[in-house]
């Protein structure tokens, strides 16, 4: 780095304030203003270039880590609530639709600005001449390539309308997937494209076209990418639907133009679509929720319009809806299927109305398409959370040299306090899957329920080590082991499986201390794999309901608290009341728990023996003298014995 720039670094930028001693300091103010990522480099050169302390540089390279990924964090969801206000802004075109070439522009505009490719198009079927052709290019720059007409079944566009699914290839002309053409093969190469993605634009079950995203060069596009193409294609499939259903009615009025009635009757019916979809529109600008849009649509439609989960609707119309692309009739209901991305999430059902209009009929059909752009909305920002949430919990576990202020704050963005007493607990579902796909289907419920009861009880949660783990505060009276069965019941309810819980003894000051969150988790784990031992698959457990195995499985092993809980009662009364049932007790066990023998050890009378153990009974239980219990008393007072010179 030359003088100049090292100058220049020294000097704080016109209206800035004088950097702090915080080694934050520069990179928070590098965010304030949306610095490029290359300029995080610079406070670190700087206290290079200055000579600074090793420790001074370290802690500003670990500040600069933990900026970049807060300023990936807030990139990544710029960029989400990017694609949701272009999906919602495609929605409000649609709604208000005026010309078709204006709104398919539109979203091929924004999928290509949000794809960030070079290219984008959208072809069309042509029925009357057999073949497809360019509705609209973005980005394109080849005059050949804007004019292709491509036969059925030729080039991806051909494979995606044959199969009605996305294709996405990273090599065009190395993949031999689908058949090649000279003719397209020479506008491809003109426009110099070379990985494209390609998803169905759907109306029932036919493919009417294909809306495309390309690269001229090689690129991997990923599931959320191709997801987001495809709500795009949704739109645009509606747009044309649209604007077909609006032509239809143009020409219907035409021809009926000495019918007066019947065109009033038309006309109130598609002012009351007009008026929903205003209504639409303006709860998704407003942030409203899917029963929201139900009331709305029961207004217009004049019925009672509910949102059904994809479990409590009719399967065989949900399903039926879904491949038709339409409401379809289920006694004298109306189901209208609420999918995104081939993925059913409920369903809108008009109860107790047979008789519904087509266009009726098509507003209950762009209800559930806002339905589920704000089940879509709504999903991404729990997942966001839940990710934010899991990347604390993360930092705890693993990175323990945190700012204990930084993860204060942080957790109380969560409304998580880590000065608070917690229990971390290990989870993991016991039952067999029968295929990868359904372990790792199995493991998402898992992580989700898993997050869903930390964000409700103001915890933390992560998915590790083939399961989950949570971090959840302990309510003053609460247990460690209640804490346990607890979650190991809710969760198993939850994902209607069996979850076995393995807890840690209570830990606190996280902050200040992260490296204990490591340690309980471990002392978690242990808990968690010697349950299934025991024939307690599907339970909760602490190691302090193990006995004297809690002492191997806890981690900072409690032999104190192990011997107040098993002779603490007879200890205290000792000392109350001057007594020897501890001493007697040794002086038991030691004579093979013969009273007889007892007494002649103690020189005391055999009756003596006989009340100090009926004594011991009455502090410990009746069963004290059980072979198990009967163990863990006399490691008990081992110990104790062991432990006596140093309370002396």
């Amino acid at each position: 780095m030359s003088r100049d720039h090292v100058q220049s670094a020294r000097r704080p930028a016109a209206g800035a304030p004088a950097p702090a001693g915080s080694a934050e300091t520069p990179f928070l103010e590098l965010l304030a203003r949306g610095a490029s990522a290359d300029a995080y480099e610079q406070p670190v050169l700087l206290a290079r270039a200055e000579g600074r302390p090793a420790e001074r540089i370290a802690a500003l390279e670990d500040a600069k880590l933990l900026a970049l990924r807060v300023r990936a964090e807030l990139e990544g969801r710029r960029r989400r609530e990017a694609e949701l206000s272009a999906l919602f802004e495609t929605a409000h075109d649609l709604a208000g639709l005026r010309d078709l070439d204006a709104v398919l522009r539109a979203i091929v505009q924004r999928a290509r600005s949000l794809l960030g490719t070079d290219v984008a198009y959208l072809s069309l079927n042509d029925p009357a001449r057999g073949d497809t052709y360019m509705r609209v290019t973005e980005g394109s720059v080849a005059a050949r390539f804007q004019q292709l007409r491509l036969g059925m079944g030729e080039g991806l566009g051909g494979l995606v309308a044959q199969t009605a699914r996305p294709y996405v290839t990273e090599d065009y002309f190395q993949d031999d997937r689908f058949r090649h053409t000279r003719t397209i093969d020479a506008g491809v190469r003109d426009e110099g494209l070379v990985a494209i993605l390609g998803v169905p634009l759907m109306l029932g079950h036919h493919v009417i076209g294909v809306l495309f995203a390309a690269d001229r060069r090689a690129r991997v596009f990923e599931r959320e990418q191709i997801a987001l193409l495809g709500s795009f294609a949704a739109l645009a499939a509606a747009a044309i639907d649209t604007a077909n259903l609006l032509a239809e009615t143009r020409s219907a009025l035409a021809g009926l133009e000495r019918a007066n009635e019947i065109i009033r009757d038309r006309s109130a019916v598609i002012e009351r679509a007009s008026d929903v979809h205003d209504r639409l529109a303006e709860l998704v600008l407003r942030g409203g929720g899917v029963h929201d849009v139900a009331a709305a649509v029961s207004q217009v439609l004049d019925g009672t319009v509910e949102f059904a989960e994809a479990t409590a609707a009719p399967a065989r119309a949900l399903e039926a809806s879904r491949a038709e692309g339409h409401a379809v009739r289920h006694g004298d209901d109306w189901i209208a299927a609420v999918a995104a991305g081939g993925e059913l999430l409920g369903a809108l059902v008009l109860c107790g109305h047979p008789g519904l209009d087509p266009v009726d009929q098509r507003t209950l059909e762009r209800a559930a398409m806002v339905t589920s752009l704000l089940l879509l909305a709504r999903r991404s920002a729990a997942e966001a959370e839940q990710r934010v949430r899991g990347e604390l919990l993360d930092d705890l576990l693993d990175a323990r040299d945190r700012d204990p202020r930084l993860l204060r704050d942080r957790a109380a963005r969560l409304h998580a306090d880590l000065d608070a007493t917690h229990v971390v607990l290990a989870a993991r579902l016991d039952g067999t899957a029968a295929d990868a796909g359904q372990e790792a289907d199995t493991r998402r419920r898992l992580g989700a329920a898993a997050a869903h009861l930390a964000a409700t009880r103001q915890g933390l949660s992560a998915a590790r080590d083939g399961g989950t783990v949570l971090l959840l505060p302990l309510d003053p009276g609460d247990t460690a082991t209640a804490v346990a069965r607890r979650t190991a019941r809710q969760l198993g309810t939850a994902v209607h499986e069996p979850v076995t819980v393995g807890a840690s003894a209570p830990v606190e000051d996280l902050a200040a201390r992260p490296d204990t969150v490591a340690a309980a988790y471990a002392e978690a784990r242990r808990c968690l794999d010697v349950l299934p031992l025991l024939g307690r698959s599907g339970d909760g457990a602490a190691a302090e309901d193990f006995g004297f195995l809690g002492l191997l499985l806890a981690g900072d092993r409690d032999i104190t608290g192990f011997v107040d809980r098993t002779v603490g009662p007879v200890a205290a009364y000792d000392e109350r009341r001057g007594t020897e049932l501890l001493r007697t007790l040794e002086a038991y066990f030691a004579c093979g728990m013969s009273p007889a023998r007892t007494k002649d050890a103690l020189h005391v009378h055999v009756n003596t023996v006989a009340q100090r153990l009926e004594r011991v009974g009455r502090l410990l239980g009746a069963d004290w003298q059980h072979p198990a219990r009967a163990l863990e008393i006399q490691l008990a007072l081992r110990l104790h014995r062991l432990a006596a010179p140093a309370r002396h």
